[in-house]
């Protein structure tokens, strides 16, 4: 038993320089995919609005964790040439196929658009769009784009037909901000914005266990203010912010320009 227990130390030893070549390697691309997710497809808040925590930790745990474990389990110079390309092949297979769909999920639930709609801001994902009008959808939504996800709003109905269409759309679990062709600029929007913001201290209100926190996130919003915009926390107002996977966010409004100054993580329902 203690020399079985030796040549199993000795074989996982000469295995672990390869083990950390291939951890090193994994986690150069993770990080080149990082920046490529933190900074393009999910800007703070949206890969908690949005889920992409849970997508990044799978591709994490695939791709730096089992891969290099596989090969510190397989891989050793003992083994004849042939049978380390073989196991080299497979490695590669399982982790490249892991990558592939790992990123293709997390660009499937990037939100293209932050799109006001009634009384509420919903993120909406790559998925989450209505594809039904899509001569209309506009260049940056296309699958090969790399855009960060635009501010835009939803327009009204042109007429009762189109209405009615929109109430049937809806109860089938299409809102209006998932269709590209209701899509306004954002601007269009801001006289219903400011219309529907609310004050922080009704947020508060909402959210007694959260007052340090709201507090601490107005203050930050509140900093550096543009032309005719409010410097002082309490003078923010707020919308609450929804997506598929999430309800419970807000975004700090400017009053006077309409702005996004910035989010916290509450209820905005009261729910």
């Amino acid at each position: 038993m203690a020399v079985k227990n030796s040549k199993l130390f000795l074989r996982v030893k000469s295995s672990i320089p390869w083990a950390l070549r291939h951890l090193a390697l994994s986690l150069a691309v993770v990080c080149a995919l990082g920046v490529l997710v933190f900074l393009v497809w999910f800007p703070w808040p949206f890969l908690e609005i949005s889920g992409g925590w849970s997508l990044l930790w799978l591709i994490f745990g695939v791709d730096v964790v089992c891969g290099p474990a596989l090969t510190l389990l397989l891989l050793h110079p003992g083994k004849l040439r042939k049978a380390l390309l073989v196991d080299i092949a497979l490695i590669s297979l399982i982790q490249i196929s892991a990558l592939v769909y790992g990123v293709y999920s997390l660009h499937q639930a990037r939100p293209v658009a932050l799109v006001f709609e009634v009384d509420r801001f919903r993120a909406v994902s790559y998925a989450d769009i209505d594809t039904s009008h899509s001569a209309t959808m506009p260049d940056w939504v296309k699958i090969s784009s790399f855009s960060p996800p635009r501010i835009l709003g939803v327009r009204a109905a042109k007429d009762v037909q189109e209405k009615i269409e929109s109430v049937d759309a809806s109860l089938q679990g299409v809102e209006p901000a998932q269709r590209p062709h209701w899509w306004q600029e954002y601007e269009l929007s801001l006289p219903q914005v400011k219309a529907r913001a609310k004050p922080i201290d009704r947020l508060l209100a909402l959210n007694p266990g959260l007052q340090t926190s709201i507090q601490d996130s107005a203050l930050r919003a509140a900093e550096k203010p543009q032309t005719n915009e409010v410097s002082r926390a309490s003078e923010l107002l707020w919308i609450p912010v929804v997506s598929a996977r999430a309800m419970d966010w807000v975004a700090f409004v400017d009053p006077n320009s309409g702005r996004i100054r910035g989010y916290v993580r509450a209820d905005g329902f009261g729910v």
